[in-house]
């Protein structure tokens, strides 16, 4: 129920989405993008961020 968002794409050419980040019970990063509409907030994709893409606190990408 609890998030931060730690990307923002408002030249998104889907309209204006975002990357959120929360934590699953178990405290594992869950990622999930979004877009804010009007009446509420669509979910367009949630996944589990793994550490080859992701820094060890799931915030930030890592440079290939």
């Amino acid at each position: 129920m609890k998030g931060e968002m730690i990307e923002d794409y408002p030249e998104d050419p889907r309209g204006h989405s975002c990357l959120l980040l929360g934590l699953g019970e178990e405290g594992e990063g869950i990622h999930v993008v979004c877009a804010p509409k009007k009446d509420y907030l669509a979910v367009i994709t949630a996944y589990l961020p793994t550490h080859k893409e992701w820094e060890g606190n799931f915030k930030e990408r890592r440079r290939q």
